[in-house]
């Protein structure tokens, strides 16, 4: 199972056969390997040149994103956004954001948290790596603990946020996104 970037859409070659399910196309990775889907798949989803999809190990391909989430600690405190936009707007995560071809996870997250929030951060010890399904996409999630280095967590995207207490209750102190759930509860095993 892993993500891949797709180097390359062509139409897909059949020869003599038809498809019931409509025309398809043949996604080409970098790593060289072929994969076929539909037309209304790779439109449905979005997905084109330099984005990434999701190849299970049955093969099964879905929509990719290979994002990085940053846990700023404050005292007994952790940062939380409310979303505001978007298929899971109201519910709460850890700032961060899509990580940019050639980017590092913890570059990515120094410029997300800089873009979203108008400050400098220090990217510390890597706190887990999420891998999730959600009904549309499969993320990737490479998580933090970071500081400020200067700024004042001013939102540009978010509708809210608020700290949260380090303890047991961490877990329904507000409605986490289900991958930053896994998070919250790695958090607390530490």
């Amino acid at each position: 199972m892993a993500l891949f970037r797709i180097k390359d859409i062509k139409e897909a070659e059949f020869g003599c056969e038809e498809h019931t399910d409509g025309s398809h196309a043949m996604l080409i990775l970098e790593d060289g390997l072929k994969v076929e889907v539909t037309e209304k798949w790779i439109a449905e989803y979005g997905i084109e040149e330099g984005k990434q999809v999701w190849i299970d190990d049955k093969g099964n391909v879905s929509k990719g994103i290979e994002v990085v989430a940053a846990v700023i600690k404050h005292g007994d405190k952790i940062f939380a956004t409310q979303r505001g936009y978007g298929e899971f707007v109201d519910m709460w995560e850890f700032p961060g954001g899509k990580m940019e071809p050639g980017e590092s996870p913890e570059e990515a997250l120094v410029r997300e948290i800089k873009e979203e929030l108008v400050t400098d951060i220090k990217v510390g010890e890597h706190i887990i790596t999420v891998d999730t399904d959600y009904p549309n996409f499969h993320i990737k999630m490479h998580v933090y603990w970071c500081s400020i280095v200067s700024g004042e967590l001013t939102l540009l995207e978010h509708e809210a946020a608020k700290w949260v207490k380090i303890d047991p209750s961490i877990p329904s102190a507000v409605e986490w996104l289900p991958a930053d759930m896994e998070v919250v509860e790695e958090i607390l095993r530490k």
